[in-house]
């Protein structure tokens, strides 16, 4: 195919890309539990956010609702899996999105406006980030985790304040400081917005997130969470006080303009939701911590208390190296590179499961420690 003239830039922007060790290229593969099939080579996949593991559960399709939920497409299966969310949450109501980058978008701009502050950390998922842009309120980016930056920044004048932080953070796989969060923001009469893609289903009494792992459910105000990570079904969804819910639903663009979820997909996640979840989420930490105690044994810096394990590379060109050669043996996990973090801190970004077998976890030891001392001991 003859390239237009007027796209010729495009080559030009991918070629910056490539000389900068950033090109990504898609990869299509098959799963099946803890194995990844590509390029019919199997792989134990370290790159799942399917946690729990939860085995597939069988289900006859319905018809698609083929609307948005304001029109035709609010499909009764919504109303039981949103009440469920809401006790999951202790909180009044919840309200379902296609995606959790879609909760985000919908959620933060329906409640924050211009006049208002946000403060945001640092490390924030780029859902989150988009989000306090759309919603025309000035944002202050807090240093990550950094409370005395936090609350010098929440000392202002502005009528609503949020603040808004990821309980388990996608890259680096540390917890925030959710005790300390709600405390500056109760002193200070700010909103607490909490993601908690990664900790929701996952960390907790009875799997009900980051708040609950700290003990302080009951002070945040908004919770923006994924249905596609630890529940392993599709989907995100928002848990809050009633009226921020109705709020959402008159204001919320990534809601009222979209079509609905699938109802099948709702149902699925209810089923799993009623699921035997907490079995799976002792698996989740027994795995946890045989990978990373092996990981440590062999001399990798693992700062990590879950189960997101980032192996800290630097040079993304390194970890492009790093990556290919666990490929080549039998693991698959991704090397992670800018703008997803920042320039020379390139990682490898492992997800544990359930799904894991000690049989796995150790065959994946074994290749971590020979490139251990072909990338990293120098």
């Amino acid at each position: 195919m003859v390239l237009k003239p007027k796209l010729r830039f495009v080559d030009s922007e991918l070629e910056k890309i490539k000389q900068n060790h950033l090109y990504r290229k898609l990869k299509y593969g098959t799963t099946k539990g803890a194995i990844i099939t590509i390029q019919q080579k199997d792989l134990i996949n370290l790159c799942s956010n399917d946690y729990l593991g939860i085995p597939p559960l069988n289900m006859k399709l319905k018809q698609m609702q083929s609307s948005s939920r304001l029109v035709s497409g609010n499909d009764e299966s919504y109303q039981n899996l949103e009440k469920k969310l809401a006790e999951h949450k202790s909180l009044e109501a919840s309200l379902i999105f296609p995606t959790g980058y879609m909760a985000n978008l919908g959620a933060i701009p329906a409640i924050a406006k211009k006049g208002d502050l946000i403060l945001s950390d640092e490390f924030n998922h780029a859902s989150i980030i988009e989000s306090c842009k759309l919603s025309g309120a000035k944002i202050s980016i807090y240093k990550h985790n950094n409370m005395e930056d936090l609350y010098s920044k929440l000392k202002s004048n502005q009528k609503n304040k949020f603040v808004i932080s990821e309980g388990i953070f996608s890259m680096d796989g540390d917890f925030s400081k959710l005790k300390e969060i709600t405390d500056i923001a109760t002193k200070t009469g700010a909103m607490t917005i909490l993601d908690d893609a990664h900790g929701d289903f996952v960390v907790g009494k009875n799997g009900k997130g980051t708040g609950s792992y700290f003990g302080v459910s009951k002070k945040i105000d908004l919770y923006v969470s994924s249905l596609s990570k630890g529940l392993g079904s599709f989907g995100g969804y928002i848990s809050s006080q009633k009226n921020v819910i109705d709020l959402c639903v008159n204001k919320s663009k990534a809601f009222i303009y979209t079509s609905a979820l699938p109802s099948f997909l709702v149902e699925y996640s209810l089923k799993r939701f009623d699921s035997n979840r907490e079995k799976y989420q002792k698996k989740l930490q027994t795995n946890t911590k045989l990978l990373v105690n092996g990981l440590k044994e062999i001399g990798y810096s693992i700062n990590s208390k879950t189960h997101i394990i980032p192996i800290i590379i630097g040079d993304e060109k390194t970890a492009m190296g790093f990556g290919h050669y666990l490929f080549k043996n039998g693991v698959y996990a991704q090397p992670i590179r800018y703008p997803t973090v920042p320039k020379n801190k390139a990682r490898l970004r492992i997800s544990v499961t359930a799904w894991l077998s000690p049989q796995n976890i150790e065959n994946s030891l074994e290749v971590f420690d020979r490139a251990y001392k072909k990338f990293m001991k120098f």
